[in-house]
């Protein structure tokens, strides 16, 4: 029974894409742990020959707004909240080298779109689109404990590199804008650019812990460093006040994500399905570890409580998750600060959050 907790629970739990809910721009990490525990000699064996195909779908509608973690309902009774949709397939290869090592890259593809009227002139609600390929990432895992001696529970570190593959400029018609209200080609909203411009640092830690017979404790901890300071696209944000000309370029920030929880893997007519309930907290920093954390963010964070559900036959994994937000905080980004500092009226910007996110997607063994 051990076995089946490990490869089957494990497999899913860990290998899940994760993402945060809308203006708050965290971006994939779809690689969090990449390999299965090994619990015998043989199962070691085949693990170091193997490749792995991963798969993840998300999506989810941004559209309550939040000025610290208070909401503000009356976007949605005067009809001027930005909606957000957002839709990402993230495509993984992974290489399992042995007992303890494995490696793998990953290439998201975005398909996103942002309904506005503040973005237009404020007369009108139009629309702007992103399309294409997101940050590629390229890291490497290595168990660091024994699997054979510590079949009960390990921990997996990860360390890696987000390239900057995605467009960070990609721009999209706005409606009502420029110096006679015309239609003008501009960057779409940071929440929506596929891309950030940076060169990060992707680290990672993944555990579990065997509580009993068919149930298992989970964990992930996730942090990219990205230590560049501003990306160059220009945000328009000083059209709409002058008060604004220090959030004019777009930030790179860092950002995070924490889960825990636990799942319990069926016997009997339910075989090979197994069940998780967690929790967790993803976000963006309002300062970022390394370097500049000025220029246009929207810091905050998203606790969510995370049901999943796992099926597995054969070399096919399949798994669904459905983050559900509990608490939604927009934090007072440096340029808030910097405006609160030189005005003395304290400046809070906002966000749009989403009440959840649908994650679906397969792993497939080669």
């Amino acid at each position: 029974m051990k076995k089946i907790i490990l490869s089957v629970s494990l497999c899913f739990l860990l290998t899940a894409a994760a993402y945060a809910q809308g203006c708050v721009a965290i971006r994939s990490n779809g690689m969090v742990c990449t390999m299965e525990h090994p619990v015998d000699e043989a199962t070691a064996d085949a693990a170091a020959k193997g490749w792995q195909v991963n798969v993840a779908h998300r999506y989810f509608k941004s559209f309550r707004h939040f000025r610290g973690d208070e909401e503000q309902k009356e976007r949605l009774e005067l009809n001027t909240e930005v909606i957000n949709w957002q839709n990402s397939l993230d495509l993984t290869l992974l290489r399992q080298l042995n007992s303890r090592w494995s490696v793998g890259a990953g290439l998201p593809l975005i398909a996103n779109k942002r309904s506005s009227l503040y973005e237009h002139g404020r007369k009108e609600r139009h629309n702007t689109h992103s399309y294409g390929i997101g940050d590629a990432r390229v890291v490497a895992y290595r168990w660091m404990l024994d699997p054979q001696k510590f079949a009960k529970g390990n921990i997996q570190l990860g360390l890696g590199l987000k390239l900057p593959t995605g467009n960070y400029n990609y721009k999209d018609t706005f409606y009502n804008v420029g110096p006679e209200g015309g239609a003008e080609e501009r960057p779409v909203d940071q929440s929506i650019q596929p891309g950030d411009g940076g060169v990060g640092a992707i680290t990672e830690v993944n555990g579990f812990y065997a509580l009993a017979n068919s149930l298992l404790f989970y964990s992930n901890v996730y942090y990219l460093v990205n230590p560049r300071g501003l990306n160059g696209t220009r945000t328009f944000r000083e059209t709409l006040s002058p008060m604004l000309a220090n959030e004019s370029i777009m930030s790179v920030p860092d950002q995070y994500m924490v889960r825990l929880g636990v799942s319990h893997t069926f016997r009997g007519k339910l075989n090979g399905v197994s069940a998780s309930a967690g929790g967790r907290i993803e976000g963006v920093p309002v300062e970022d570890l390394i370097g500049s954390s000025k220029g246009f963010r929207r810091p905050g964070y998203v606790v969510s409580v995370e049901p999943g559900l796992n099926y597995r036959t054969g070399k096919v994994n399949v798994f669904a998750t459905v983050p559900v937000a509990l608490e939604r905080n927009r934090l007072q980004s440096v340029t808030d600060k910097e405006n609160t500092a030189r005005t003395g009226n304290k400046v809070h910007g906002d966000a749009a959050f989403a009440d959840l996110s649908l994650n679906l997607g397969f792993t497939l063994k080669l």
